[in-house]
């Protein structure tokens, strides 16, 4: 089977599936199916929850007529173990399907290629590789989690034309506009966590959490609320925090031993993670991002200050960042975007890539990814 035009427009309305579980799949990959018969459409599925049927299941129970010798257009290999649900190319196989169209390969060890395989074994022609790159940037964060061991980082921060992120008195509120701050609820939304570190939280007590409803994500079903994640090293954090009284989880990591403290932040809600101390004596950004995708944590959307956002930069730790520009100066004795105090000279610099810029209201988003490009 070659690829054709048909390919793709059937690939890309799989795509399109596939991000409507965008806010919802969480800890799975977001899948979507279409199942094509004499040129037509007769089926369409997406995953939209864990332990729910996956995209596949949902294709052929949707299908308008009988799906024997159809084309199943998948924008992840079809499953081949048991897992929550039952193997998806189990499935495909029952229903009669002869042709598979697979955007990309799971990087799951435990399906990896095995899903494909069956399907031939068995006597179904398989493509791979349609529209890979757009299914690849669904699931960047379950791609990252299963092939490294680590989360996809994404650092979102607001800044005044001239780079500031806050005034000298530390007061921040609001730097971007109503549209801006909206906008960074949706990325929220489509995290697995949301972390900061010790400093936003004793000046700001954040609540980190996702306030849109489910008409503004467009989801069936509950809002799905991130896990929380602080960063606090002698656990300065209140059990009175604003985000320990919230729905959804808050887990803190430390270096403290401190028993009584351990005790009084659990009782109010609070999940405490002993972790390692680097060797200035704060916790090793690498080994919580570790122990984060090892608790199925694909994505981590960081909201911080200049301290922990230019350590998480300087460690080569950050896959994304989200930066909204606001059409505003602050002046010279307000912070800094980043503090990178190892960058003495211009070959020090860090290189970014942008990937997108666009107005969001009035503000501007970039969004631009670290590069390897080193080049002047």
């Amino acid at each position: 089977m070659k690829i054709s035009p048909h390919h793709y427009r059937y690939m890309a309305r799989a795509i399109e599936l596939a991000r409507k579980g965008l806010y919802t799949t969480h800890p799975n990959p977001r899948v979507g199916c279409v199942i094509v018969k004499n040129d037509k459409i007769i089926g369409e599925g997406y995953h939209q929850r864990t332990g729910q049927p996956h995209a596949e299941v949902l294709a052929l129970q949707d299908a308008s007529e009988d799906a024997k010798g159809a084309t199943a257009y998948v924008t992840l290999e079809p499953c081949s173990h048991t897992g929550r649900t039952p193997p998806c190319a189990d499935g495909l196989l029952d229903a009669g399907i002869s042709h598979v169209v697979v955007a990309m390969q799971d990087p799951n060890p435990l399906v990896a290629g095995k899903g494909i395989k069956k399907l031939r074994d068995a006597g179904v022609d398989v493509l791979v590789g349609v529209l890979e790159q757009q299914a690849q940037q669904l699931n960047q964060g379950f791609i990252k989690r299963m092939q490294q061991g680590l989360p996809w980082v994404r650092v979102k921060m607001a800044m005044s034309l001239d780079g500031r992120t806050a005034m000298a008195s530390g007061e921040s509120q609001w730097i971007t506009a109503p549209d801006a701050r909206t906008d960074v609820q949706k990325y929220r939304a489509s995290a697995d966590a949301i972390l900061t570190g010790q400093g936003t939280l004793l000046a700001d007590d954040p609540s980190l959490n996702v306030r849109l409803n489910t008409d503004d994500l467009e989801i069936e079903g509950a809002v799905r609320q991130p896990v929380r994640v602080v960063l606090d090293e002698d656990l300065k954090i209140s059990p009175a925090a604003k985000m320990l009284s919230l729905e959804g989880e808050t887990w803190v990591y430390t270096l403290s031993d401190d028993d009584n403290k351990k005790q009084l932040l659990a009782a109010a809600n609070a999940n405490i993670i002993k972790n390692k101390a680097n060797a200035d004596g704060y916790l090793q950004l690498v080994s919580v991002l570790k122990d984060l995708a090892k608790r199925e944590i694909n994505e981590v959307h960081v909201e911080a200050g200049q301290t922990l956002t230019g350590a998480l930069l300087q460690e080569g730790l950050v896959d994304e960042l989200i930066i909204y520009m606001a059409p505003t100066l602050m002046g010279s004795d307000a912070r800094g975007l980043f503090n990178l105090p190892a960058l003495v000279t211009m070959q020090d610099r860090i290189h970014l890539e942008i990937k997108d810029i666009r107005a969001i209201g009035r503000d501007w988003r970039i969004i631009a990814n670290p590069s390897e490009n080193t080049t002047n």
